[in-house]
């Protein structure tokens, strides 16, 4: 298995992302999948998180209980589409700190321009997930992560729901240190950098737009 990338293949994260994929699905029920799978997808990114122990008081004994330690979590939503999984894993994880990156692709140079930066302070302190549903092309996700790297993030995660191989292929390039967690790996990027078989624009899917 690549470190690098892993592929939650859970069979109800699977069910719910063929549900997704059928292009008949209404916005609302597309909605709801999405932030029930962000759910597991979180399951999955969060599963080496630093622990510690307390001492509580049980109906019946004192113990010595298990506890996440060490500062809270940071989840950057990369916008749009980022905000469709940051909802369900916010259910998961309430007292997350959050964060959030805008970025657009200038059409003449197909390059990303950032157009908001909002994120958590002491970043270098905290473990911090970057969500985008789609890793496509991965030139936006790449130059997100730069961001949050400027901004002192040093142990980084990136969570997606699909990701194509070139994407894959240029996040490992730009950031050997960023692993991945997707729910499923397609077959690669058609012409216009959409991933195919994929599910179209997660965000038109998700808000209703076109």
């Amino acid at each position: 298995m690549d470190n690098h990338l892993t592929i939650v293949d859970h069979p109800l994260v699977q069910h719910k992302l063929t549900l997704m994929r059928e292009k008949d699905t209404s916005t609302a029920v597309f909605r709801q999948l999405l932030r029930e799978i962000s759910q597991f997808l979180a399951y999955e990114v969060t599963r080496e998180l630093p622990m510690t122990n307390k001492v509580i008081d049980t109906p019946l004994m004192e113990m010595d209980a298990p506890v996440l330690a060490g500062r809270k979590l940071a989840l950057v939503s990369i916008l749009r589409a980022g905000n469709g999984l940051l909802d369900g894993m916010l259910e998961l994880i309430p007292s997350a700190r959050v964060g959030f990156v805008g970025l657009y692709r200038d059409e003449e140079t197909l390059q990303p321009v950032q157009y908001y930066f909002k994120v958590p302070t002491e970043l270098n302190k905290r473990l911090v997930i970057a969500v985008d549903p789609m890793l496509a092309t991965g030139n936006s996700s790449a130059a997100a992560i730069d961001l949050l790297k400027k901004a002192g993030a040093t142990n980084i995660r990136f969570l997606c729901l699909l990701a194509a191989p070139e994407g894959v292929a240029r996040m490992k390039e730009a950031h050997p240190d960023v692993p991945i967690v997707t729910a499923a790996l397609d077959e690669r990027l058609n012409e216009k950098g959409y991933i195919v078989p994929g599910l179209g624009d997660a965000g038109d899917r998700m808000f209703g737009t076109k």
